[in-house]
Order: structure tokens, then C-alpha cells, then sequence
């Protein structure tokens, strides 16, 4: 699982069935693994609209 959230954060252009069909042999259902590809996509979403803005993380959070 999280070979395939890196790879569809860094590339996600490279994703292809065979990363599905891995998730699947291990044992993830299809609910699954749409759980895995909607929250990479939203941390994806959320960081960019983050950085795109210039936001910057509270004080209180440790780097």
C-alpha cells in the first residue's frame, strides 16, 4: 500500500493497472484501495493549495 501512494504521489502518471492488481493480490478490496487513491489525492490537493498560497504551518507544529 505504500509503495503505491508513493508512486501516486511522485508519479502519478505511471500508475497503471498492475499497481491495482497488486492491492488486490494482498488482499485490498476495490472500497480499498478508492480509500488509498482518495486520501493521496486529497494530501496531493490540500499541500498544493497550501504551498500555491504561501501557507505557513502553525507555530505549535514541530518541523
Amino acid at each position: 500500500m505504500l509503495e503505491f501512494a508513493v508512486k501516486l504521489t511522485v508519479t502519478p502518471g505511471a500508475m497503471n493497472d498492475a499497481d491495482v492488481e497488486a492491492l488486490r493480490t494482498v488482499g485490498f478490496s476495490d472500497r480499498d484501495i478508492l480509500d488509498i487513491v482518495e486520501v493521496v489525492g486529497y494530501y496531493a490537493y490540500a499541500n498544493r493549495i497550501a504551498d500555491g498560497l504561501g501557507l505557513k504551518t502553525e507555530t505549535w507544529i514541530p518541523d
